[in-house]
């Protein structure tokens, strides 16, 4: 279900020198605001705990989802491309699940990975900060690939409705209004770094079984969704 040339032409694609400027700019903006806050203030876990949930799983990780789900198969819906990628004898499942992987590895590696080095900079993961919300961080960008792989598909605005649900609804309604904090990945995925470190500094809305369960039913939902749009574009240039 994997597919070397799609995964490498994705690849290609989302690590253009445009795209790797945007996907490389929040990491290094939370590595330096790391340091510094390092530096300026010491080791504080209850910094790292608000720096590391704030900025990093509130904001930069579902940014970095939009860039890389969107960016996996948007770009060749919009300019028709996907029509040659679609002409090859490939399953539609598998090229969905591809890019969903290739998306996931991207997203993982420039949100996952800085939030844990980020947070060993900060308290040299004191009380499992680092690898808490690091963890979180990974499955929420489990999530998040899916979830815009499939705004991809079925929008030629997957970026400008990404962008407003990361920036609106994970960022400023997921963390003040209690009802929305329950559908948000970031609360979903903090059940998972609360299991990790201490509960008096991560603390989320849902239980970690139902964390669980709505980050696989979300990851589930926009893989199959998305594999189903693109069997009806299929149909759509065959006709």
């Amino acid at each position: 279900m994997y597919h070397p040339t799609v995964a490498r032409l994705t690849y290609r694609a989302l690590l253009g020198r445009r795209r790797a400027l945007m996907l490389c700019a929040l990491p290094a903006l939370l590595l330096l605001v790391a340091l510094a806050v390092r530096v300026l203030v010491g080791a504080d876990d209850a910094v790292t705990a608000e720096l590391l949930g704030g900025f990093a799983l509130a904001t930069m990780v579902p940014l970095i989802g939009v860039i890389a789900g969107t960016g996996a198969i948007g770009p060749e819906i919009d300019d028709g491309s996907v029509v040659y990628l679609l002409a090859k004898p490939l399953k539609r499942p598998t090229i969905i699940l591809t890019k969903l992987v290739v998306a996931i590895g991207v997203t993982v590696t420039f949100s996952a990975v800085p939030t844990l080095v980020a947070g060993y900079l900060l308290n040299g993961n004191s009380q499992q900060l680092a690898v808490a919300y690091a963890v979180g961080a990974a499955v929420a960008s489990v999530a998040y690939s899916a979830l815009f792989l499939l705004l991809g598909t079925i929008s030629r605005h997957a970026v400008v409705i990404g962008l407003v649900y990361a920036l609106i609804w994970e960022t400023l309604f997921g963390s003040v209004m209690p009802g929305a904090r329950a559908l948000s990945v970031q609360q979903w995925a903090l059940s998972v770094a609360e299991r990790i470190g201490p509960e008096s500094l991560i603390s989320s809305e849902v239980s970690l079984p139902v964390g669980l369960l709505l980050l696989v039913a979300v990851t589930a939902a926009g893989t199959g969704w998305a594999g189903r749009k693109l069997r009806t574009l299929t149909l759509a240039g065959e006709d």
